[in-house]
């Protein structure tokens, strides 16, 4: 078969596909999902078993998350979402409640029923893959407008074949990254459908939603308005489509902000939508409707008038927010930027990345723009059209992801529906393949080429099997000489209530499943607790007592062997948790049994002076 006539072939089954008109094949659709979603669904909450039941975060954000939620849920104000567990109730964040309100709701059904601890396991179950079957109901949509409705059942097996996107959205992981790419699939989703004046409020509406969870949306956000006003630009029939996005998202930022910000709203952010960010929302929206309203005949004519657009957007930004040009974390101190921050791989560049762990986030996206340029030029009319609007998004997703780890999940998504696409012209090539052998192994080769991650994770797995390091950390493990994980310190949770000096990434875990306080954690609002602790770790041990009275700590503990514990003992041998993990002991301080291979004390605070009687 030549590649014309397989070509052909791919273009008379999906004319065939999108003929079939009325409501049953997309309930088809739609059950087919929900059974794919299950199985992974059952698979994933067997796999997290054990974690579900330790209650063992994925990460430190969401043992803050399942804080955050709790808080609220005690009293707390829904527009104040401090921390104020940590440094004596002085913890400012710059979290959403919106993420909160899912998670809120099943615990306050659950509760009564199952008990506070058992009612945030359920909703640390069901939330995260009610947003797995979100994002597969989004890519089986997309693909179904942009392929066809056979493309459309095998982008939701490709699903579970992207880790980083799974990752986000399996059972435990509740913080608002899963979010993030939801949120940025249903613009998508919507911007790729029949351009109407209510596609266009939805897709706004989605955005509004992601960037007032999380300012990293933006990039994102700027992609779909990008892409809807370069369509109008190409298509001026467009027009109704791109004014309900740009004026829905400026709208519902500003709703969104009100309503959850409330007293703070005037407060300036720039990690977090402000007034600044709004005011720019609005010049682009004002913007954009005068370059409609204006109407060049040519294509060149109204590439101008959104380029004027822009300019006027960006001047705005840079007039309102000119503090904010090093970014949020541009103004932490010198310690905690070098220490803390800069190890915090998931935030840093995929240059920086492990080469294996890089891979496995990059591959899908790469296999993903070859997919889809290919599909936009063999594609014709209407189809070439939203196949390059799909194809700008994955551009700029991809972009973002070479600077952002972690935007890696949001790109992965994005190429699923041109990976799809390509799957399925290479599964039709497999079945003509007469021997059932040589047809079987062409089959599993095309499922493979369209998700190389698990190509990368498997060699990440032997490399790391013959990795004399990783061996002899994995050796330390399994005799107990150093932590397995976070979960090991909680067994302090038994001692009698009181703040604990810990490190940063170990705090949101102890404080979340115990009655103890934390001095400080890992979020930038804080940026002089940060520099803090991290300073008490790696100092003198006569800089650490200073920190541990002055914080009104009751105990001090640790983890050995986890990686930050680690770079306090690698880079400061001389520093006081390097001195503490050795052995040395100091007199106000006195060891506590743990049971565990985590190390604590327990502050031993002197006497206050006796007054003399005159």
């Amino acid at each position: 078969m030549t590649t014309s006539s397989l070509a052909d072939g791919e273009g008379m089954r999906r004319t065939a596909a999108r003929a079939d008109d009325g409501p049953a094949p997309y309930i088809r659709e739609a059950k087919g999902t929900i059974t794919v979603w299950f199985f992974v669904a059952v698979l994933l909450i067997l796999a997290a078993s054990t974690d579900i039941m330790a209650l063992r975060f994925p990460d430190p954000d969401d043992a803050m998350r399942l804080l955050e939620v709790r808080d609220w849920l005690a009293g707390q104000s829904w527009w104040d979402v401090g921390q104020h567990r940590f440094n004596g109730g002085n913890f400012p964040m710059h979290w959403s409640r919106l993420v909160d309100l899912p998670l809120g709701a099943i615990i306050a059904v659950t509760q009564p029923l199952v008990g506070a601890d058992h009612g945030a396991r359920v909703a640390m179950i069901l939330v995260p893959l009610l947003l797995l079957l979100t994002v597969m109901m989004l890519l089986a949509y997309i693909t179904r407008r942009v392929a066809d409705r056979e493309a459309s059942r095998l982008s939701v097996l490709l699903v579970p074949m992207a880790i980083p996107l799974l990752a986000q959205v399996r059972p435990m992981r509740i913080d608002h990254h899963g979010w993030q790419i939801v949120l940025t699939v249903a613009a998508a989703a919507f911007l790729v459908a029949v351009p109407r004046f209510r596609t266009g409020f939805a897709s706004g509406l989605a955005l509004a939603w992601l960037l007032t969870i999380s300012l990293e949306g933006m990039p994102m956000a700027a992609a779909v308005v990008g892409v809807a006003a370069m369509a109008w630009a190409w298509d001026p029939s467009r027009r109704a489509f791109l004014l309900s996005l740009t004026w829905t998202l400026f709208v519902g930022a500003v709703v969104l902000h009100v309503v959850t910000r409330g007293p703070g709203i005037f407060a300036p952010a720039c990690d977090a939508i402000s007034l600044a960010w709004l005011a720019t929302l609005g010049i682009a929206a004002l913007g954009i409707t005068g370059a409609t309203i204006l109407r060049p005949a040519m294509f060149a004519g109204r590439i101008v008038a959104l380029g004027a657009a822009a300019a006027a957007t960006a001047t705005t930004w840079l007039a309102l927010s000119t503090d904010c040009l090093a970014g949020p974390f541009g103004t932490l101190p010198p310690v905690a930027y070098r220490i803390w921050y800069l190890n915090v791989l998931e935030g840093r560049p995929l240059w920086e990345q492990p080469v294996s762990h890089a891979l496995m986030v990059a591959a899908l996206p790469a296999v993903g723009l070859f997919a889809t340029v290919r599909e936009w030029r063999n594609a014709h009319g209407d189809q070439r059209f939203v196949w390059a609007m799909l194809l700008g998004l994955l551009v700029a997703a991809s972009g973002v992801m070479l600077f952002v780890e972690r935007a890696g999940a949001t790109a992965n998504a994005l190429a699923i529906p041109g990976a799809a696409a390509l799957l399925l012209a290479l599964l039709t090539r497999a079945r003509t393949i007469p021997l059932v052998g040589r047809r079987t192994v062409a089959t599993a080769a095309a499922f493979l080429a369209v998700s190389p991650a698990y190509i990368a994770l498997a060699g990440a797995a032997i490399a790391s099997r013959v990795d004399p390091a990783v061996q002899k950390r994995a050796a330390l493990r399994e005799s107990r000489q150093i932590c397995r994980e976070l979960y090991d310190i909680r067994t302090i949770g038994t001692l009698p209530r009181g703040i604990v000096l810990t490190p940063l990434d170990v705090a949101p875990d102890l404080i979340a499943t115990t009655h103890h306080r934390g001095v400080g954690s890992g979020y930038h609002r804080s940026p002089t607790v940060i520099a803090t602790v991290i300073q008490a770790f790696t100092g003198s041990p006569e800089r650490a007592r200073e920190i541990v009275m002055a914080s009104g700590a009751s105990y001090l503990a640790g983890c050995p062997g986890l990686s930050e514990t680690e770079i306090y003992r690698r880079d400061f041998p001389e520093g006081f948790w390097a001195r503490l993990q050795a052995g040395e002991r100091f007199d106000w301080l006195e060891p506590v049994e743990t049971g565990t291979p985590a190390l604590a004390w327990r502050v031993i605070r002197p006497l206050p002076p006796v007054a003399r009687r005159p």
